[in-house]
């Protein structure tokens, strides 16, 4: 077992560089493999503006797909263990939800009751990051209050709901223009971070990252239920309310610069269980981060329409990987229960 278990470590992570590697190669502009090595190792290629192709557009691109992939997979493992639930997901607790709610109200605020704002790229981000605070706020206000984990994801089902209601309103009442640029961040785009942005999302990952860690037997004996939990003598409160507080920053933080990202975090957990075929966290949480990474940047690849000069949403492609798996995890549940 351990013998198959490092196999599938030597694997993974060349297949996070050979999807890295091939994320940088292919795009609308093709560059030879000869020359992406020579920019890569500092040299001049032989057109000097396919460096600044590689530096400035595909480079932050590729790392932002680590980032986003990484982070969105390590929160919707923490969602489902915290929950119990195969179905659970970063977005579950309506942080996404709050995000796109202040991203609406920024963006549709053309209307007659509310004040215009210039839809810039950080006027985006803070409104995404503020947003999905105000929710987090109001989360953590009520699960100190609900000490049922099934309760607090309903609560945050019907967040996700009356946002959605109100996004719609907006929508409605906004002119064209606004209602395109709305509709292009839900979206979601991997290609607007600059190398600033990338480093403080790099930040909040590796603060998480060790967090989570830290938080590995906690979640373990969470999959027991809360009075196993309890019983080895693990502060369940103070635990769920460090996981929801962790997960919640992740999501946010990948909303707040990418937009909402879908099924990423809902299909890697699952993914990662196959793989390596254990519940255990310790394995777990290293294994979501580095297939989260892999799974965005193929789905990168297949969104830029490699030697085309379209670019599908990074979304629809998401959920085309994501939409099956959980069909065959409701069908695998299903057949277990039969």
């Amino acid at each position: 077992m351990k013998q198959t278990v490092n196999k599938r470590w030597i694997f993974l992570p060349f297949l996070l560089i050979f999807s890295f590697v091939l994320n940088l190669y292919l795009g609308s502009v093709h560059i030879p493999i000869a020359d992406l090595t020579a920019i890569l190792l500092g040299k001049n290629p032989d057109v000097p503006v396919w460096s600044d192709i590689i530096w400035q557009f595909r480079m932050t691109k590729a790392l932002t797909c680590i980032l986003a992939g990484a982070s969105l997979s390590m929160a919707g493992l923490a969602m489902q263990t915290l929950f119990r639930n195969a179905l659970a997901g970063p977005d579950v607790l309506g942080i996404s939800s709050g995000s796109s709610l202040a991203v609406s109200l920024t963006i549709l605020g053309q209307t007659a009751w509310l004040p215009a704002f210039a839809a810039g790229p950080w006027t985006i981000a803070v409104a995404a990051t503020a947003g999905a605070a105000a929710v987090l706020l109001v989360v953590l206000g009520i699960s100190r209050q609900l000490r049922d984990n099934t309760s607090l994801l309903i609560v945050g089902l019907m967040i996700g709901a009356t946002v959605t209601s109100v996004v719609s309103v907006l929508q409605y009442v906004s002119n064209a223009d606004d209602q395109q640029i709305y509709l292009i961040w839900t979206f979601g785009s991997l290609g607007g971070l600059n190398y600033t942005e990338i480093v403080l999302l790099a930040l909040i990952l590796a603060g998480a990252t060790g967090v989570f860690l830290r938080f590995a037997k906690p979640m373990n004996a969470w999959l027991l239920g809360d009075n196993y939990a309890a019983s080895l003598g693990i502060r369940t409160g103070a635990s769920r309310l460090a996981m929801i507080l962790i997960a919640c920053v992740l999501t946010g933080a990948v909303t707040a610069f990418c937009g909402p990202i879908a099924f990423v975090g809902l299909a890697v957990p699952h993914f990662s269980r196959i793989i390596f075929k254990t519940h255990h966290h310790l394995v777990l949480l290293p294994a979501v981060v580095v297939i989260g990474a892999v799974l965005l940047l193929l789905c990168d690849v297949v969104a830029q329409l490699p030697g085309t000069s379209y670019i599908l949403p990074i979304n629809a492609i998401t959920a085309l990987i994501g939409a099956p798996a959980v069909i065959s995890i409701i069908m695998r549940a299903r057949q277990v229960a039969l």
